[in-house]
């Protein structure tokens, strides 16, 4: 038979046996157990690319290089979310002279009409 203050004892011990094993469990990277000792860990998964909504009323062009005059080498129509590379100065379009380079295809579109959901790093070039 166990005692009301025996009862408590145990409790407290299995809680404190719990907490401390769901510690281990939390600090030890998923997978760690399956790896051999040495082996070198996984790489981290990429950041996801940036991502920007067309947001003007007809279908936005996207042109070879960050100018309206540039080869037209396809559109986007309103409302599609895309992924962006990258942003760049070009030619002014209604006083925004930004053009973001697509991720998936190529091409550049004008910032002007593009509603950027994540920051969206300077192209290198």
């Amino acid at each position: 038979m166990m005692y009301p203050s025996m009862r408590r004892t145990a409790a407290a011990g299995a809680a404190v046996l719990l907490a401390g094993s769901a510690a281990l469990l939390a600090a030890s990277p998923a997978g760690a157990e399956d790896a051999p000792a040495g082996a070198p860990a996984a790489p981290a998964a990429a950041p996801a690319a940036p991502k920007g909504k067309v947001v003007a009323r007809l279908p936005l062009s996207i042109r070879e290089q960050p100018t309206s005059t540039s080869t037209f080498l396809g559109a986007l129509k309103p409302g599609t979310v895309v992924e962006l590379s990258c942003k760049k100065h070009g030619q002014k379009v209604e006083g925004n002279d930004l053009w973001y380079l697509l991720a998936t295809k190529p091409g550049y579109v004008a910032a002007r009409y593009v509603q950027n959901l994540s920051p969206v790093p300077a192209c290198n070039k």
